[in-house]
């Protein structure tokens, strides 16, 4: 069973287009588009598990110069 998940990512000013890029490059991730609103960047990312999806938000997404703060959602349907 995988697990699919909404981040919703605030960037430093200036920096979104080139944030979505590489989380876009980084593995499980099926989509990362820069948008307005209160926040710069949403991701979708697919993991095999809880754990997994958890490295990729904290260990990666969460890593990248520019990135404020991220506010994940779980996929349920």
């Amino acid at each position: 069973m995988s697990v699919e998940a909404y981040v919703f990512v605030e960037c430093e000013h200036g920096k979104s287009s080139n944030i979505a890029e590489r989380i876009g490059r980084i593995g499980g991730v099926k989509s990362a588009k820069t948008v307005t609103g209160p926040y710069d960047v949403i991701v979708l990312v697919e993991a095999s598990s809880f754990k997994v999806l958890a490295d990729v938000v904290m260990k990666k997404i969460q890593s990248i110069e520019g990135v404020k703060r991220t506010l994940t959602n779980l996929v349920i349907e």
